[in-house]
């Protein structure tokens, strides 16, 4: 792959990269935090590293500015953003293990499957739209959790339960696609 400096300093990939940058922002001050206006605002790093992953994306597609760089970067933002916030909240939260379990056992699925597919010359060309949903919840319950440190254990539970719903049925949804992908590349 060949990667110019048009394609590293697009904006849609600077959004990514910014992603990534607010990760260990996000961690200690997480970590840190002690009254309710600390957790306000790393609700707030939550939020803008959400509208990055959603403005990269749109100003990707809108301005024919998708690069095979970004296709790499975008997601591995998206993920190690993912595990920060569920590592963060297992800190707090005793059942966030399952939802870890469950976020490691589906992006094995898809990162091993789609290894051996990309060695047959087939690739899952962008996450489907269940993965999009799945990921929004994501976002929406983590960073509830996260912001509101004073949430009521049921509403937490709840919301963990709804987030575990939408890993599982994304999960679920991505093995008919890994599937057709096997069939086709045969």
């Amino acid at each position: 792959m060949k990667v110019t400096a048009r394609e590293v300093f697009s904006i849609p990939n600077i959004l990514s990269y910014i992603r990534i940058l607010f990760i260990p922002i996000f961690l200690y001050l997480y970590l840190n935090a002690t009254e309710s206006k600390d957790y306000y605002v790393v609700g707030l790093i939550i939020i803008l590293s959400a509208l990055t992953d959603l403005f990269d994306g749109l100003i990707a597609r809108k301005f024919n500015q998708i690069t095979e760089l970004g296709k790499i970067v975008d997601p591995v933002a998206d993920k190690l953003t993912q595990i920060a916030i569920v590592i963060a909240l297992m800190l707090r939260y005793q059942f966030m293990w399952v939802l870890v379990i469950l976020f490691i056992v589906k992006e094995l699925f898809m990162v091993i499957n789609g290894l051996i597919l990309l060695r047959k010359g087939k690739k899952l060309d962008g996450a489907k739209w269940f993965g999009k949903v799945s990921t929004a919840v994501f976002y929406i319950a983590m960073g509830v959790l996260i912001t509101f440190s004073d949430l009521h254990p049921n509403i937490a539970a709840v919301l963990m339960i709804v987030t575990g719903i939408f890993l599982a049925l994304s999960f679920v949804l991505y093995i008919p696609e890994y599937a057709k992908m096997y069939r086709t590349a045969r």
